[in-house]
């Protein structure tokens, strides 16, 4: 954690907290007071973004551990503006529900200038993975 400066913890912190606060106040209440059954992608999508507020709101606590959630977020994200967005804004064809899903999806642009890249390749990417099988104990 000392690879970490205090700033970015805050940094992190505040991103945590942005996105809790914004899925409690807007994904919560139709979670908790839904009046019809969902389809079922509505019901993966709104589930799925509760958990990712909760899992947030852990992050305020545990902002090195639940980097792997904001990671999940931004690939999701990139995935989508680049495979459904790009395609349809390059060819003229976005329509209005579209341009209103990457207005909220384009938020993504500032998590990589608050994750501790250093922290999260050392720690992610070059450390070593845990074992896969039992280990046998020399006698």
């Amino acid at each position: 954690m000392n690879d970490v400066t205090l700033f970015r913890l805050y940094l992190l912190k505040a991103l945590y907290l942005m996105v809790a606060v914004g899925l409690g106040l807007v994904v919560w209440p139709g979670v908790i007071h839904h009046t019809r059954p969902w389809e079922l992608m509505e019901g993966v999508v709104q589930c799925m973004l509760a958990s990712f507020g909760l899992l947030s709101a852990l992050g305020l606590r545990y902002p090195l551990q639940m980097l792997p959630v904001l990671l999940w977020e931004m690939a999701w994200k990139t995935i989508w503006l680049l495979v459904v967005a790009m395609p349809l804004w390059l060819s003229g064809r976005m329509d209005q529900a579209t341009w209103a899903m990457a207005s909220d999806v384009l938020v993504v642009v500032i998590f990589p200038f608050v994750v501790p890249w250093s922290y999260l390749f050392k720690n992610y990417v070059s450390k070593s993975g845990d074992r896969w099988s039992r280990t046998t104990v020399a006698s």
